[in-house]
């Protein structure tokens, strides 16, 4: 243990003095938590939109009021004719255009289904699907208004048959994206610290040669690996706790869940992505190559296959599977229930169980061909 100390003393002076290296452990963690927290947003609102009224009336004047006063659309302009809105959405100054039809009017006063088209812009398929949903909806209600009034001027009761539903948002009531991402970005934060710099600070030593004098040394190679790991992991747990602040002091993420058994479940994630870190050093001989390695070759297939940006139950049924030795995919998942839900180790003992397996095999795998480089 008295040598294992010493290791660990000498990585911690080796951090201090690398003035490279603790503001990309500190420093690039805000940075990277300020700028996909407030960039990292799907809501989606002030859409813009043209009119196409091609013969005004008071009903065609109130239903685009409506979109207006909606908050999810903003009109932009209007145009004459239908061949002026293929221009407008190719710029980019509108995203949708609404176009009433001549005899709308006509149609909601005679109590006959009145119609209107709307041209979405497809290239943002996202603001696109949820520009045609709003859309739907505002319709559907001007719809019932419509009939409504006609039933009134004709003395008859206001009351119409229909099904009422009443919805309930539970954990995010808003549904605010950012609440759904800003908890994942402590994933990649670790990722970052605990995966990327520790293969680039032990590949440091192989070009420096100290690595060849330490192995020299009575110490032994599992005193070695633990040594020059553990500070990453203490730096890790560091900013576990900076993120989870900003997170919910800077952003207002609710934190439903206890922090210890976050901390505790941060464990097995660590062993995973140090472990992963350490396998990269023992197969690349420069710090580009550690770098440029450890990014595309494991965080940024992690990062798309974990279900952290794209749902997992959305991809072909083979990628699916492959995913289950993704470790991203169950500390997302702890992460969020944590934060969001308030979940307990009863809930998310299976995606701790999965961590510890990955982790465990995966650090003894990479200490294995770690310790054979040194022989």
């Amino acid at each position: 243990m008295r040598a294992l100390l010493h290791v660990i003393k000498k990585e911690f002076r080796q951090l201090r003095r690398d003035k490279r290296m603790i503001p990309a452990m500190i420093v690039g963690p805000i940075i990277q938590l300020l700028t996909l927290g407030y960039a990292a947003n799907n809501d989606v609102t002030d859409i813009p939109m043209l009119v196409l009224d091609q013969r005004p009336s008071v009903a065609s004047r109130a239903l685009v009021d409506r979109f207006t006063a909606s908050g999810y659309f903003r009109l932009v302009g209007s145009v004459r004719s239908e061949a002026e809105i293929e221009p407008e959405l190719v710029t980019g100054k509108a995203q949708v255009a609404l176009v009433i039809p001549p005899d709308f009017g006509r149609d909601v006063a005679r109590g006959d289904a009145p119609r209107a088209q709307l041209i979405v812009d497809g290239s943002d398929s996202t603001s696109a699907v949820v520009g045609l949903g709003y859309a739907g909806r505002i319709m559907s209600e001007a719809g019932v208004d419509f009939v409504t009034q006609r039933l009134e001027r004709a003395g008859r009761s206001r009351e119409l048959p229909g099904v009422q539903l009443v919805s309930r948002v539970w954990y995010n009531p808003d549904l605010r994206s950012r609440w759904f991402y800003v908890p994942a970005i402590l994933a990649m934060v670790l990722m970052l610290v605990t995966m990327i710099l520790p293969s680039m600070a032990v590949v440091r030593e192989k070009e420096m040669g100290t690595l060849e004098q330490i192995s020299v040394t009575p110490i032994r190679p599992w005193q070695l690996i633990i040594g020059k790991l553990t500070p990453f992991a203490c730096v890790g747990f560091l900013d576990a706790l900076l993120v989870c602040a900003l997170a919910v002091f800077l952003f207002g993420v609710p934190f439903r869940g206890s922090l210890f058994l976050l901390l505790a479940l941060t464990v097995p994630f660590l062993m995973c992505t140090l472990g992963l870190g350490l396998f990269v050093s023992t197969l690349v001989r420069t710090q580009q190559q550690a770098m440029m390695s450890a990014i595309y070759l494991v965080m940024v297939p992690m990062i798309y296959l974990s279900g952290l940006i794209f749902p997992v139950e959305n991809m072909p049924e083979v990628i699916q599977k492959a995913t289950v030795v993704i470790p991203l995919k169950y500390y997302a998942h702890i992460i969020r229930g944590i934060f969001l839900k308030g979940t307990g180790i009863e809930t998310l003992w299976p995606d701790a169980v999965a961590l510890v397996v990955i982790g465990t095999t995966v650090l003894v795998l990479a200490a294995s061909r770690f310790r054979k480089s040194l022989d």
